[in-house]
């Protein structure tokens, strides 16, 4: 299924991927983790998956509350990465989401911060996500964290100049075709790039719409990063739990 011109297969392995977004908030991912685990409340014995897990921040804080993680992604950089932190209860290993990893093997997988949605056909959200439920064992759980993508497309920021390390960032914004899309160009040591990220708009509905495809119950969804409730205007996230 893997395709080298996908868009996240060459822009996730970039170096200047991970420039861009070096910044990102560590300490609100792991007070996310943190309310998760409070909220799902996971045996020691349980297994834990973190799909599209990148470098591993998330699947490491995870194994480091006690838990026997798997980290997977497309990225073999990312994963290359992340390997040099593996031990007896952290793993992680190049796999496409949309492929079964082991049946029944997992208690407990997360797809957290919009990791979701990359592929050009609908259909292969459905194939993902039947793949995702096949990986869960009986009763198991998976967490989505998507955006609120009405409320992102309602403030979306059309130009954007950002400088990271001395190199400037000029990041463009649309919706087109049913997804949001962020150019990004630059230069560096005189060689110019550009990147494009195609996120799918998904909407509550058509969630709804997978999860009753693939045979996932809704056990509940909330609206941020404190698992405070979904509200479809203010709410930044649309963070679901289900339940196989």
């Amino acid at each position: 299924m893997i395709n080298p011109s996908d868009w996240f297969y060459t822009w996730f392995d970039s170096p200047y991927y991970h420039l861009l977004y070096k910044n990102r908030d560590a300490k609100e991912a792991q007070r996310f983790m943190d309310n998760l685990l409070n909220h799902l409340r996971p045996k020691p014995t349980c297994k834990l998956m973190d799909l599209a897990c990148g470098k591993g921040r998330h699947a490491i804080y995870l194994n480091k509350k006690g838990y026997d993680v798997t980290g997977l992604d497309l990225s073999e950089k990312s994963i290359a990465f992340a390997k040099q932190f593996e031990n007896e209860r952290l793993h992680f290993f190049v796999h496409d989401m949309r492929e079964v990893f082991q049946p029944e093997a997992f208690d407990f997988i997360f797809n957290l911060f919009t990791s979701f949605g990359y592929f050009d056909a609908d259909y292969e959200n459905v194939i993902t996500l039947r793949a995702i439920t096949d990986t869960l064992k009986p009763k198991g759980k998976l967490v989505i964290d998507f955006m609120n993508t009405q409320r992102v497309i309602n403030r979306l920021v059309a130009k954007e100049t950002k400088e990271v390390e001395g190199i400037t960032f000029h990041i463009t914004r649309k919706v087109e075709a049913g997804f949001i899309l962020k150019t990004i160009r630059f230069e560096d040591k005189g060689q110019p790039y550009e990147f494009i990220e195609r996120v799918r708009a998904l909407r509550y509905h058509e969630f709804m719409e997978y999860f009753q495809m693939t045979q996932l119950r809704l056990a509940g969804v909330y609206g941020d990063y404190s698992l405070g409730p979904y509200d479809p205007e203010k709410s930044e996230r649309m963070i679901f739990i289900l339940k196989k």
